[in-house]
């Protein structure tokens, strides 16, 4: 029988004896993470919008000239060049009234032939007092009445040459022709019926809206010499077409308007566009960055570097110590397939590029050192198209 009294130190000696015999438990490791130094250079961001192409001249074909359609000089749809014929309206009624003005012409040169040859006898006369000075003045005024019956008959012939001229329809422009609207046979009245249309190519306008806090910032980048207004000067534009990946359609800016809607608060604008080959077409939707800032000096680190942290963009940084720090920062555009941080870091901080899900604050790492590489542009990708866009990219200044 075992008494409680001496069982109990017994058991304890049992425990500790049992409990010697095991290796204390080790902490596990501090987590390897990668860091980086930022990449320091001159930038200037590109600010991004949402438009499409327009035809600088777009011209509705109407004839000037009332008739029947006699030919049709084109194909739907072709290249025309200036000038070039497009219809032909019956001319034989205008070259019938052609031939009946420069017979008006004959008569009237005639007529002021007759009438010089009389009042030529009558001066002779009036000097020998065979005629009244008032017959004599007459016989001028006949002279002056048949010279201007001439000028009027010619001014009907150049009447009745143009509109002959005008019974061959030509394009006013070079362009692109649309399909015809009347056919060989069809009665045209003059002004009022549309035979066809035709839109210029090249150059093309690329043209979008703005928002007033965008002019608002171009004003205020004039004012104080960082960017010339779009006003005064052909500021680059570069365009995406929907299918494209990167911005291979570059331009100038020509034209800002002169008032914001007050309804939508935003300003009209367009750039012009070289088009050779004519593969732009009026009406395509594309999406353009217009230079935005002057060149600034910016810190650049990967986006996968940033954490969003409610409405904070936060990074961390492993200090002296080996602890990582959560850090605020200011973002800005991407630029060569990295994010400009415009405030909250400095060049020699070491930020974490990698490893970033198992950190908290104060936690003690173990930082591996590596470089930040920038990524060619049309490798990063392409931003989503906003209704009204912030600064969207940015490129390494010249």
């Amino acid at each position: 029988m075992i008494h409680v009294g001496t069982a109990l130190p017994a058991l304890a000696l049992l425990a500790l004896s049992a409990c010697g015999g095991a290796e204390p438990q080790q902490a596990p490791p501090p987590p390897q993470v990668q860091v980086a130094t930022p990449i320091e250079r001159d930038v200037v961001d590109w600010d991004e919008y949402v438009g499409r192409f327009e035809a600088i001249q777009d011209a509705e074909i109407r004839p000037r000239a009332t008739g029947t359609i006699q030919s049709v000089l084109f194909a739907d749809g072709q290249r025309v060049s200036q000038g070039q014929p497009l219809f032909i309206i019956d001319p034989r009624p205008y070259r019938a009234a052609l031939a009946n003005a420069r017979a008006q012409v004959q008569r009237a040169e005639a007529t002021l032939a007759n009438a010089r040859s009389v009042s030529s006898r009558s001066e002779s006369l009036l000097k020998a007092q065979a005629v009244s000075r008032e017959e004599f003045e007459q016989n001028q005024a006949n002279v002056r009445t048949a010279a201007a019956d001439l000028e009027a008959a010619r001014a009907q012939v150049e009447t009745a040459e143009l509109n002959l001229g005008f019974t061959t329809v030509r394009s006013p422009i070079a362009g692109r022709v649309s399909n015809r609207r009347v056919s060989k046979g069809n009665f045209v009245q003059e002004g009022q019926t549309v035979l066809t249309r035709v839109v210029s190519t090249n150059p093309i306008w690329f043209t979008f809206d703005g928002a007033e806090s965008f002019y608002l910032k171009y004003r205020r980048q004039d004012q104080n010499g960082e960017r010339s207004s779009s006003r005064d000067a052909g500021n680059p534009v570069e365009v995406q077409l929907a299918d494209e990946s990167g911005y291979n359609w570059r331009g100038r800016m020509d034209f800002v308007d002169n008032a914001i809607d007050p309804n939508s608060g935003t300003i009209r604008a367009h750039s012009v566009i070289q088009n050779p080959d004519g593969f732009l077409t009026p009406g395509m939707f594309g999406r353009a960055r217009l230079l935005g800032s002057g060149s600034y000096r910016a810190l650049l680190i990967p986006d996968t570097a940033i954490v969003t942290d409610q409405a904070r963009k936060i990074v961390y940084v492993v200090g002296q110590d080996g602890k990582v720090a959560p850090r605020p920062v200011v973002t800005g555009p991407p630029a060569d397939g990295l994010r400009v941080i415009k405030d909250g870091l400095t060049p020699k901080d070491r930020v974490v590029v990698q490893g970033l899900t198992s950190l908290q604050p104060g936690m003690q790492v173990q930082a591996k050192l590596t470089q930040i590489k920038a990524q060619p542009q049309g490798v990063a990708p392409a931003s989503q198209p906003l209704t009204t866009p912030p600064a969207a990219d940015a490129s390494q200044a010249n």
